[in-house]
C-alpha cells in the first residue's frame, strides 16, 4: 500500500520510513527540511532511503495547505504516519511560532487531508510530555494531562484533542503514540546523547540540569519502530465505552481513536546515564551541574500495558546496549572532528 510518512528526514521518521520500504510499501515521504538543526544530518538521513525504489521523497512544509492538498492529490496515501512537528522542549521558550505553524496548523491541514481523502489509519506522533505536572509515575494514557508545561506539551496535547475530535465526527481512524525520550543512531543533535557524547570527546564539560537529579525512561529507536509498525497495522473502530481497550481511549470515547505509551519502562537516574554513557565511551565526563529549567520535568516512567495487550510488544532494549550502538554511530557519522561549541541538553 502507499503510505505517507511527515518528517521521513527526521530521527524517528527515517527509521519509520526505510522499515516501511524494508516490507515492501510504497512510501511517500514529506519533510520541510528546516534548519533547526543541521540540515546536512536530515540530508545524510535521506540517502539511506534513496536507494528504495518505491521511495517518493516530497519537499513540502505542512503549513503550506496547498503544497500538502497537492501530495494528496499526486500520491494518495492509504495509511499515514505523521511524525513532522517542531520539536524540543526549551526551544519551545524561544520560538513558540514555530510551534503554531507546525504543530497546529500543520496537523489540522494534515487531518483534513485525510479526512477527504479517506485515509484508513493515521497514527501520529503525540509525546511523554503531555504528562506535565503529573507527579504519579509511571504514567498511564488515563493519567490527568491537564497541566503541560511547555507550549511543546500543549500543541501535541492539542493534536490528541484534535485527532479524537476528527475521530468522532468524521469516524477517521487516528492513533496516538506518546514517545518517552527516544534515543540511538541518528538521533537528534539537540539531545542529550548527542551533546552530551560529543562534549565527552572533545573534553568539554556537559551541562547537568537539576544537579543530576532527574529519571527518563529512554526507549531505544528500534522498539519505537516496531511499535509504530504494528500500531499502523492495527486500524480501531468504533466501539462501546466499556470495551476491554477502553482504558486506551481516556475518558472512554467510541470514537475510532486510541492512545498509547511507548517507552522503556525503567526509568534510569541521569547520573546513572552519564555513567552508562562514560562506560561506551571511555572517557569520564566534567559535569557543569545547573539548576533545574523552566519547561523541564524531573522525571518520566511509561506504563506500556494497554500497548502490550492491543499489539502484542513492548520496548526492551537495555539501555546500555542503546548507548553503546548511539556511541559507534556517533563515532563514524561524525568522526574525530572537534566537538565546538556544545549547548545545553534538549529532550
Amino acid at each position: 500500500m502507499t503510505i505517507l510518512v511527515t518528517g521521513c528526514a527526521g530521527f524517528i521518521g527515517m527509521h519509520v520510513a526505510k522499515r516501511l520500504l524494508e516490507r515492501g510499501e510504497q512510501v511517500v515521504g514529506l519533510d520541510n527540511l528546516n534548519a533547526y538543526y543541521d540540515v546536512r544530518l536530515k540530508e545524510a538521513r535521506l540517502r539511506e532511503l534513496e536507494p528504495f525504489g518505491q521511495f517518493h521523497f516530497i519537499k513540502a512544509d505542512l503549513a503550506d495547505r496547498a503544497a500538502l492538498e497537492r501530495v494528496f492529490t499526486d500520491s494518495p496515501p492509504k495509511r499515514a504516519v505523521h511524525l513532522a512537528a517542531q520539536a524540543g522542549v526549551r526551544y519551545s521558550l524561544k520560538d513558540p511560532y514555530a510551534y503554531v505553524s507546525s504543530n497546529l496548523v500543520g496537523f489540522v491541514n494534515l487531518l483534513e487531508a485525510c479526512r477527504h481523502a479517506r485515509v484508513e489509519h493515521l497514527v501520529y506522533a503525540s509525546t511523554s510530555s503531555v504528562y506535565g505536572a503529573n507527579v504519579s509515575t509511571p504514567f498511564r494514557e488515563d493519567d490527568p494531562v491537564d497541566h503541560p508545561v511547555s507550549l511543546y506539551a500543549a500543541t501535541k496535547r492539542s493534536n490528541e484533542l484534535m485527532a479524537h475530535t476528527y475521530s468522532h465526527l468524521f469516524g477517521l481512524p487516528t492513533t496516538g503514540l506518546r514517545f518517552f525520550t527516544v534515543y540511538g543512531p541518528w538521533g537528534r543533535p539537540d539531545m542529550s546523547m548527542a551533546l552530551f557524547t560529543k562534549a565527552i570527546l572533545a573534553d568539554e564539560p556537559i551541562t547537568v540540569f537539576n544537579y543530576g537529579q532527574m529519571q527518563r525512561d529512554f526507549t531505544y529507536i528500534d522498539d519505537i519502530v516496531e511499535g509504530v509498525v504494528r500500531v499502523l497495522d492495527v486500524v480501531p473502530g468504533s466501539c462501546p465505552v466499556d470495551a476491554p481497550d477502553a482504558f486506551a481511549r481516556p475518558s472512554a470515547s467510541a470514537a475510532p481513536f486510541r492512545l498509547y505509551n511507548i517507552g522503556n519502562s525503567r526509568p534510569v537516574e541521569l547520573l546513572e546515564y552519564i555513567r552508562l554513557l562514560e562506560a561506551a565511551i571511555g572517557k569520564k565526563a566534567t559535569l557543569d551541574l545547573q539548576p533545574m529549567q523552566p519547561g523541564d520535568v524531573v522525571a518520566t516512567a511509561a506504563n506500556t500495558s494497554t500497548l502490550e495487550a492491543a499489539v502484542g510488544f513492548r520496548p526492551a532494549t537495555p539501555l546500555d546496549q542503546g548507548i553503546q550502538r548511539y556511541v559507534t554511530w556517533h563515532r563514524a557519522y561524525y568522526g574525530a572532528l572537534p566537538a565546538g561549541k556544545v549547548g545545553v541538553a534538549g529532550r
